[in-house]
């Protein structure tokens, strides 16, 4: 007992550390780190997440709804994939409304539409800046029209307006949309808020008597997957825009960071009750682990994969070296992760 409630304050602050740490960097000045690190976690993370959903999610789930202690329609139906699938798609009904109505109630508040790109920053000081060392006829040039100006910061959903690396100029164009991310990225804290919670009660729950000790097998595996999910989720938080505090960011994560020890003290409070070989506990372990894949699949292919990649124009204009550079950052996030599938 005494083992297990001491690997549940190590599994806390390795999370908490691990999962605040990027919003700090980005947040304080002082601790601003490359920008290339921060990629690495992103992209790094982003595979964690991914193969976390079909390796450490789905298949297990397959197994605890598959039992022959189960109900026959358990027995023959795939189950894990059932729940997975209602999952995905609620997700994408959720998200598009919160999306729809979400939108429009910050129009009627006058926000319009968040910008997420972080080159926005310091747009005005650019404009200014730039006009002030570009000859004249390059300035009438190069920069946007202060009408035109003007009309897209009244009609924020028609375009937004970026800082170009090339002289700092002004340029014009469409981005994905700031609130869709918001919303990808409270989705995927909803993933896996869910999963931990289930780890922490199937490393609480685990058998350690005599020659079936599972637990120290577990517990260094669990460890680094929520050290590797927690830096992927954090590096999610890090990017969210300026109009959320540092503060409500760091209460994400370290909701995220509690939710395991959770899991853990609510194992260790039935595990005398709750055995890891009753129908009672398949159930419960194999409807979470499929609703919890359902949810991050879908995060992570379309809220990660598809606008870090496909939809990014930052993406499709960066040299072929860097996007090959986050592609192999990507896999090798998927490759650590399944690797950890071999023990847990």
């Amino acid at each position: 007992m005494g083992t297990r409630i001491g690997a549940l304050f190590v599994i806390l602050v390795t999370s908490a550390i691990f999962t605040i740490f990027p919003i700090l960097t980005r947040r304080i000045p002082n601790l601003r780190i490359p920008g290339v690190i921060y990629d690495f976690a992103k992209y790094f993370g982003s595979g964690v997440i991914i193969a976390t959903a079909f390796v450490h999610l789905l298949e297990p789930a397959t197994d605890e709804l598959g039992q022959e202690c189960l109900t026959e329609s358990f027995q023959n139906y795939p189950m894990a994939y059932a729940f997975a699938l209602i999952s995905m798609m609620l997700m994408f009904i959720g998200e598009f409304f919160a999306y729809r109505y979400g939108s429009r109630i910050l129009e009627s508040r006058g926000m319009g539409d968040f910008a997420h790109n972080h080159h926005q920053h310091g747009m005005v000081a650019n404009a200014v800046h730039t006009s002030e060392q570009l000859p004249q006829n390059e300035v009438e040039h190069n920069l946007v029209n202060p009408n035109e100006v003007e009309h897209n910061l009244a009609n924020p959903k028609e375009a937004d307006l970026e800082s170009d690396s090339f002289g700092g100029e002004m340029v014009l164009q469409k981005s994905t949309s700031g609130t869709a991310e918001v919303i990808g990225v409270f989705v995927l804290e909803l993933g896996v808020v869910f999963h931990s919670v289930i780890i922490g009660l199937t490393l609480a729950t685990t058998e350690w008597e005599g020659d079936d000790d599972k637990f120290y097998v577990l517990f260094p595996v669990i460890v680094f997957h929520q050290l590797f999910e927690g830096l992927g989720l954090g590096s999610r938080l890090a990017y969210m825009p300026e109009f959320f505090s540092m503060w409500f960011l760091c209460l994400l994560a370290l909701i995220y960071a509690l939710c395991t020890p959770v899991g853990m003290a609510i194992g260790l409070g039935i595990r005398n009750t709750f055995s890891a070989d009753t129908p009672t506990y398949y159930y419960t372990t194999g409807v979470f682990d499929s609703v919890s894949a359902g949810i991050l699949i879908y995060t992570g292919l379309v809220e990660l994969m598809a606008h870090d990649f496909i939809f990014n124009k930052e993406m499709h204009a960066a040299p072929t070296w860097k996007v090959l550079l986050n592609i192999f950052e990507l896999c090798a996030g998927v490759g650590v992760m399944a690797l950890l599938g071999r023990w847990a």
